[in-house]
Order: structure tokens, then sequence, then C-alpha cells
């Protein structure tokens, strides 16, 4: 089977000007982080969006998600340093056709030698240089091996049919590296093939960045520069937005109580719900008692009340669902009635006296309480949901302490097991099975932080992401939902909203049911004619 995906015209036809308009070069725009870039520039070796966001106008992919389309499918895949891509042999090579005339930041030619260069890094070939972190290493386990036709055509040959790489390669999550200076230089700096250049990183207060003179795409960037400003604390970000210090919120940081506040203060502000593809779960170590004993696991899991999160940490901003999103902000989820099924979604009242039976028959209770320190990242927001979280297991007999770990600290420290239980929120970039299982429940996997491991699991796992026919597909995923919902291995809580605020002289800014991947900003403009104030 042959099918030749043609990359309409990349992302310089891409955009369509807003309402008409013709849009308008020149300006800065202003963007907030909600702390420092915890790995810099290397986003190869980060899990994060506050990695991702501010180092996105700096790269390229070879493939990208259309920024003007809200969802992440195949159908919304363009070409970015790939001008066009054909899949060979029923899914098993995909050849990649390069753009011409592409130079690095520091005036060096882009060629194949990159892109084999960076998939040899990630894939942890045997002569390749290695990262510090590689958190989505797993993605690439299919991939025999990346190889240079010639200087302006690659190919990815893989061991067995698998039409989700391409999803895995448009994220914002697989930027191309140059081949001529070593990862470790992105912690620092970034020189990539990007439509903006990195002016200065002031740690701690800004990152800024000019418009590339040299981008492949004609006319774009339409900005003259960016400027991302660390703002950590909640209530000085949103005075920061109300008054236009900042003109776009952080992606996934606007709850709707913030929201509604913003609209109140200035109604001419534009506000959209979309989803975030972040999950909160819990952080189980099952390789360490008690969280072996998969009693302990599901006791907990019965114990968080998700409704009642939803409503006190979210303001009714998020939505249950398993370890794939919900419709309509997902396709891969379970239906409502298995959603409606899972533990924590019964009567509160019946869950916690599940969850007290089996915290007893594993020997807790009474005399002998489970004690735990329940370890978090250190933002506001991790703060809140470990904060419920902790109320809600104490009403079944378990003493919970807080722990808040620093950003640089908490990946490296999850890879390492260095914990037993914990907080956490987790991206599902992109919304396709073979990204989300094998990232982060298959056997090995650095982001597997639990230590699951079911050989059993495992072979659905690889049996779906080769299946072709889609109905076959979705019912694999949802078997596999479903087993790892009963298993509690990291019982998912809730898949938050978020309300993405911006002025609304910012034109072609168009928020994604993801926070990741939208970030590179090559078509936004900003409207002289817009004169709204805060």
């Amino acid at each position: 089977m042959k099918r030749l995906a043609l990359a309409a015209l990349v992302l310089a036809l891409a955009a369509s000007p807003a309402g008409g308009q013709s849009p308008a070069s020149g300006g800065w725009l202003n963007l907030r982080l909600r702390e420092d870039l915890p790995q810099g520039f290397a986003i190869h070796e980060s899990p994060t969006i506050s990695t991702m966001w501010p180092a996105m106008p700096c790269f390229s992919n070879l493939v990208l998600f259309d920024p003007l389309k809200t969802t992440h499918t195949a159908e919304t895949v363009i070409g970015e340093l790939a001008e066009r891509w054909s899949w060979q042999d029923n899914y098993r090579n995909l050849v990649m056709f390069l753009r011409a005339g592409v130079t690095w930041h520091d005036g060096r030619p882009f060629t194949a030698r990159d892109v084999t260069f960076t998939f040899d890094l990630l894939r942890e070939a045997p002569d390749a240089a290695k990262l510090r972190l590689n958190p989505r290493r797993d993605w690439y386990l299919n991939v025999q091996a990346v190889e240079a036709i010639d200087a302006q055509t690659v190919v990815f040959r893989l061991k067995r049919p698998q039409p989700s790489l391409l999803l895995m390669l448009a994220s914002g999550f697989t930027p191309i590296y140059a081949a001529h200076l070593p990862p470790a230089s992105y912690r620092t700096g970034c020189i990539g093939t990007g439509p903006f250049k990195v002016k200065e990183w002031r740690r701690g207060e800004f990152v800024e960045y000019v418009r590339n003179p040299d981008y492949f795409v004609k006319g774009r960037p339409y900005l003259d520069g960016l400027r991302y400003q660390v703002i950590r604390e909640r209530g000085t970000a949103t005075a920061a937005l109300q008054t236009r210090r900042v003109d776009v919120a952080f992606p996934g940081d606007t709850s709707k109580t913030i929201a509604d506040q913003l609209k109140r203060a200035v109604p001419g502000l534009s506000v959209t719900q979309v989803g975030t593809a972040v999950v909160d779960h819990l952080l189980i170590n099952t390789t360490r008692p008690p969280f072996d004993n998969p009693k302990v696991r599901r006791a907990l899991d019965r114990a968080i009340d998700r409704r009642a999160l939803i409503d006190a940490v979210y303001q009714g901003g998020a939505a249950t669902g398993a370890a794939m999103a919900p419709k309509p902000h997902g396709v891969w989820g379970l239906l409502d009635s298995e959603v409606r099924a899972l533990p924590g979604s019964g009567r509160p009242a019946e869950e916690k006296a599940k969850a007290r039976a089996l915290l007893a028959e594993a020997g807790f209770g009474g005399g002998s309480p489970l004690k735990l320190e329940l370890q978090t990242r250190g933002l506001p927001a991790f703060l809140d949901l470990a904060s419920f979280l902790a109320t809600e297991l104490k009403r079944v007999g378990v003493d919970v302490t807080v722990r808040q770990v620093e950003t640089s600290q908490w990946e490296p420290q999850k890879i390492r097991r260095d914990f037993l239980f914990g907080a956490d929120r987790t991206s599902m970039e992109p919304d396709d099975p073979d990204a989300t299982f094998y990232e982060h429940y298959a056997c090995g996997s650095p982001r597997a932080y639990s230590g699951y491991c079911d050989p059993e699991l495992t072979r659905l796992i690889d049996q779906q992401s080769q299946e072709l026919d889609r109905a076959k597909r979705l019912a694999l995923v949802q078997t596999i939902q479903r087993k790892l919902a009963d298993a509690a291995v990291s019982p998912i809580l809730c898949w938050r909203l978020d309300y993405f605020t911006v002025w609304p002289h910012v034109k072609n800014l168009v928020p994604h049911h993801s926070i990741y991947s939208w970030g590179r900003l090559q078509d936004v403009w900003l409207d002289p004619s817009v004169t709204l104030r805060p």
C-alpha cells in the first residue's frame, strides 16, 4: 500500500487572514511564563509545556499539526521541514522529502544529516549522542533505522506497520536538532530553523526572540519579536493580563474562575474553552510496598471523589475520563457509561466505604493507619490538587503529609522512581494511543513512572498500534483503558479544561484541544485597528 501525503502549501499558505483582513507586519507579542525554562530550550529532554511553549518559536519539525486547526489528527498534519511525505510498504516505511534552501540560525545549511542525527539521538542508537533525559524514547521502539537517501530525502524504516508515527512526528515535542551542535547546548541557548531567533534569555525574568529574516516560509513571521515574561504568582499573572502587560495567557493556566474575573474586568477579552490534553492522576510506585499490593492502590483510587475534585479545584472546569481524553476533547476515550462506572465516580459515601474495606484487607486501619508522604511539583496549581487529595485520603483513615518538589528536580526524580506516592499532571500529547501507551504504560519506558509492567498489556499495546482498521483499533484501545483502570496503575482523576484568554488585537493565535504543539507563532499578527484598552 502506498499513500502520498502532500503538505498543502505548508505553513506559508495555511494561514488565512482573520475576518478577510490582510495581516499586518511588525510589533512585539508579550507572553507569560508560569516559571523559568526548567530544561532551557532542550525540548527533547523535557516533558513539560514550561519548556515547549517558549522554545517552539526557535525550532521546526519535519511535520506539525496545523496551527489554525483545533484538533490533532492525521488530517491536520502539515509540512514544515518536510515538503511532502509518502507511506510505503503498508505503513512500514515513511519517506520524507525535505525542503531545500533551509538554514540554521547560525547560517549552516539544514540537511538530511540533521534529521538522522535527531532521531538516532531520540531512539538511542548505538553510536548516537546521549540526552540527559529522554522522556519519549519509547515513541521510537518500532523504528528500525532512519536513513538519509540523499541530502533532501529521509526514510523511517519500521519493524511493523505503525500509521501513528506521523502524529508523533507532528508533536511540538519532536523538533529537529542541529547535527553540528552538541545536544546539551540547547539547555542554555537555541540554534534552530524556526521563525524566531533567541535574542536574550535572562534567567528568572524573561526570554526574548527577534524575527528570523531567513525563515524558509516567505513573508513569515509577521511579528518583529516575542517577549516571554516569567510571572509565577497567579494573582500577579491575572493582573498582568488584565492590564495588558501581557497579551496572551499561559496555555492551560486559566481556570474558569480566573476567566470569569477577567471578562468582568475587560469584557472585550477573547476567552475560549478548550481541552488541555493534560490529565490529573495519582502517582504510585507499584514496585515498592505497600503499592505492590493492588488492594492498596484500588483503595486510594476509590477514596477520591472525582466530581468533588472538579468542583472544588477547577470550579467545574474539568471532565472525568480514563487513560485517553474523553470526547469531545479526544477521540479514543471510553463511553460515558463506562466512565461513570470507574472507581471514584459512584456515590461518595459508598466509594469511601469500599476504600476503607480494601485498606483493612491490606492490614491498614484502626491503630495501624497507612502513613504516606504525598509529593507534588512546586507550582501553585499542583499544590491545590495535592491539598484536596490529602483531605480526601484522610477521610478514609490515611495519614497524609504534602511535600512540594522543585520543577527542575521533579521529572528526574520521577524517572528514577525516587518517590512512593504523589499527585501529578501529565501531558497526553498527541491524542493517539501509541503516544500515550508507549510513553506512559509500556514496560521500561522512562515515563512509566509507576514501574508497572504487564506483558499481556504490552501485547495489546503492540496489537492496537499496527491495527489498520479504526473500529478494531478503538475496541483494543478501550480494552487497554479498562485494564489500566482495574489495575489502578496511575489512577486517572480528571482531564482539565483551559479557558484560554487573549487580547483581541492578537490574530491567528488559535488555541487547540491540547496545550501543546501550537506555539510556533509564525502566523500570529497584531491588528492595529483594535483599540480596546484595559
